[in-house]
C-alpha cells in the first residue's frame, strides 16, 4: 500500500482528526461525533491506544482499543473503520500494539447484520464470533444505525493464531455452499427466502443475512427491523444451544458451528 502508513495518535490536533472522521462514518452531527476527542485523550493517557491510517496526508481509517480486565490478557477494540484496502492493514497494526504488550486476545462488537464486516471478522481475520448481545446499545440516534434495534455479536481474536488463508481467488467455500444447500430449512426470511438451514448432525446452522442492511435501514426500517429480529430468533437459539458463528460466506449466509460431543 504505497503512500499508506499507520501510527499511534497522542496529539490533541490529531485526536480531534479522528473524533472528526468517526463523526463522518457514523453520519453525526460536527458537534455531537460518536468519540468526542476529549475520550479518546483519556483514553490514550489510561494506556489504551488510537490508531489512524494515512493515505498520503489524508486520514483514512482509525481504531481505538483498551486493556481488560488485570491479568486477562486481554484488549478490547473499542471502535474501528477505515476505507475499502485499509482495514487489514489497520487491525494488524492494532495486533501488534497488543501483542507488544502482552495481550493474547481481542474483543469487540459489530453488527451481526452487517455482511460485509462479518467477513472481515469472520473470514479475513479469523476471529470467531462467540456472545450474541440483543439491543446491545438501546436506541441509537445516528445515520447508520437510527431507527434500528442495536444487537451485536462479539468476536473473539486469538492474536497468537496465524492468520486463515483468504483471497479474491479463494473458492475453498464451494463444498460448503453445497453442504448448507442440502440441509432442512428451518426459518424464512422477511423477504420470503430462505433464512437459515441446520444439519441433520445437529453441528452447524448456516443463517443469511440482507446484502446491505445500512442501504435497507434508509429505503425500509420496518423491513429492516424485521430482519434484526429474524436473524436475533436464529442467533440466540443457535448460541443457547452452545454454537459459534466461525463463517461468513461471499453470497452473505453465516456458519455457526459447534463441537460433537464425546
Amino acid at each position: 500500500m504505497t503512500g499508506v502508513s499507520i501510527r499511534t495518535v497522542h496529539d490533541v490536533a490529531g485526536l480531534g482528526a479522528v473524533s472528526a472522521y468517526f463523526g463522518e462514518v457514523w453520519r453525526t452531527p460536527p458537534a455531537a461525533p460518536p468519540y468526542p476527542a476529549e475520550v479518546l485523550h483519556s483514553l490514550v493517557h489510561a494506556g489504551g491506544a488510537v490508531h489512524a491510517a494515512h493515505d498520503g496526508q489524508r486520514l483514512a481509517g482509525a481504531c481505538a482499543a483498551v486493556f481488560g480486565p488485570p491479568g486477562s490478557g486481554e484488549v478490547y477494540s473499542l471502535v474501528a473503520a477505515a476505507e475499502p484496502g485499509l482495514g487489514q492493514a489497520l487491525k494488524q497494526a492494532q495486533r501488534a500494539w497488543a501483542l507488544g504488550l502482552g495481550a493474547r486476545t481481542m474483543r469487540w462488537t459489530f453488527d451481526p447484520l452487517v455482511a460485509r464486516n462479518a467477513r472481515f471478522n469472520l473470514a479475513k481475520l479469523g476471529a470467531v464470533g462467540t456472545e450474541y448481545l440483543v439491543d446491545f446499545y438501546g436506541p441509537m440516534r445516528d445515520g447508520v444505525n437510527g431507527g434500528d434495534e442495536s444487537d451485536r455479536l462479539t468476536v473473539t481474536w486469538d492474536l497468537t493464531a496465524p492468520g486463515p488463508p483468504y483471497g479474491p481467488g479463494d473458492h475453498r467455500g464451494a463444498p460448503a455452499t453445497r453442504d448448507r444447500e442440502a440441509a432442512p430449512v428451518t426459518h424464512h426470511a422477511p423477504d420470503g427466502g430462505v433464512l437459515a438451514r441446520r444439519d441433520l448432525a445437529g453441528l452447524r446452522v448456516w443463517c443469511r443475512v440482507p446484502d446491505d442492511v445500512v442501504e435497507l435501514r434508509a429505503a425500509d426500517p420496518a423491513l429492516a427491523l424485521r430482519w434484526r429480529r429474524a436473524v436475533r430468533e436464529v442467533f440466540t437459539e443457535a448460541f443457547g444451544q452452545g454454537f459459534r458463528a466461525t463463517g461468513m460466506s461471499r453470497d452473505g449466509w453465516y456458519t455457526l458451528t459447534k463441537e460433537a460431543a464425546v
